[in-house]
């Protein structure tokens, strides 16, 4: 039973993570230990929160004082660009019209001013840091989401 065992797992682990998918948890393993490096550097290094929607606003609110942040941002979306071109993996297609991106974009900003940082600030650097405001926040994005996704599906394909 043993053997058996351990090449039902061997075969399971391969499909997983270099299976058909194209390596998906390998990129999201390596992935995240990337971001987790970018916030703790940029944290050693200007003593500053890897939040993106936090970074966004400086880098629009005062450009020339927050350059670094316009950098980090920039570091992010040419990072994507990066492995879009090495992986070979198509670039997202987005389901929803541009109409209905971007008032849900503007909700998302909206949402992250008033909830003092986004995912990345709270669930990322302040669950890092044991932040409990930020264990709160996150446990409220990913709850409004499930629910979210639960509504907008037809109430769980009910």
């Amino acid at each position: 039973w043993l053997p058996f065992w351990r090449r039902s797992a061997r075969i399971c682990w391969q499909d997983r993570i270099i299976g058909k998918e194209g390596m998906n948890m390998l990129n999201a393993f390596i992935g995240g230990i990337c971001i987790g490096l970018g916030a703790m550097l940029l944290m050693l290094v200007n003593g500053r929160i890897a939040g993106v929607s936090g970074l966004l606003y400086r880098s629009f609110n005062d450009p020339r004082r927050h350059y670094w942040a316009l950098l980090f941002l920039a570091g992010l979306c040419l990072g994507a660009v990066i492995h879009l071109g090495i992986s070979g993996q198509p670039a997202p297609i987005f389901a929803q019209s541009l109409s209905t991106l971007l008032p849900a974009a503007f909700l998302v900003g909206v949402g992250t001013r008033i909830g003092n940082g986004c995912t990345s600030g709270h669930g990322i650097c302040g669950i890092g840091r044991l932040s409990q405001r930020s264990i709160v926040a996150t446990i409220l994005f990913v709850g409004t989401a499930f629910v979210t996704v639960f509504v907008h599906s037809g109430l769980g394909g009910l």
